[in-house]
């Protein structure tokens, strides 16, 4: 079993206000709009989020919502991600490899535990090499 799985904690989160754009869960399509994302709302002080919702097989590409941020201003939508129960797998290494390990890590997770599939799980971007992945479970 990969070591982040064997360390997964379950955790409880708040809701957290963000603001967001949505594409669709294919590689290159997240890709460029994580890239879009970050030239309309800036990086520096930000907290980054990826949310995967299964029941619309969506993606958002989210950022923790800044006293005086105004979504229409960046044109991107506002709204939050859930609070609540999640399993926790910390992922650490250099990008871009420590990307190509979300997918296979959330997949594990899954294995292990029953997810609450009516909410998304969510990327947490902690640091440039340090990835929170959180698995809604009930």
């Amino acid at each position: 079993m990969e070591p982040e799985i064997e360390a997964a904690q379950p955790v409880e989160r708040e809701p957290t206000p963000v603001l967001f754009v949505r594409c669709a869960d294919h590689l290159p399509e997240m890709q460029t709009t994580w890239a879009r994302f970050e030239e309309l709302v800036g990086l520096r002080g930000r907290k980054f989020y990826g949310a995967y919702y299964p029941e619309t097989k969506e993606y958002r590409v989210c950022a923790e919502v800044r006293p005086g941020d105004d979504a229409a201003a960046f044109g991107v939508e506002s709204g939050e991600l859930p609070g609540g129960r999640y399993l926790r797998a910390r992922l650490r290494g250099e990008p871009p490899a420590i990307y190509e390990r979300i997918g296979p890590t959330f997949e594990a997770l899954i294995r292990r535990t029953t997810p609450d599939e009516s909410r998304p799980s969510i990327e947490f971007y902690r640091r440039r090499d340090e990835i929170d992945l959180l698995l809604p479970v009930a």
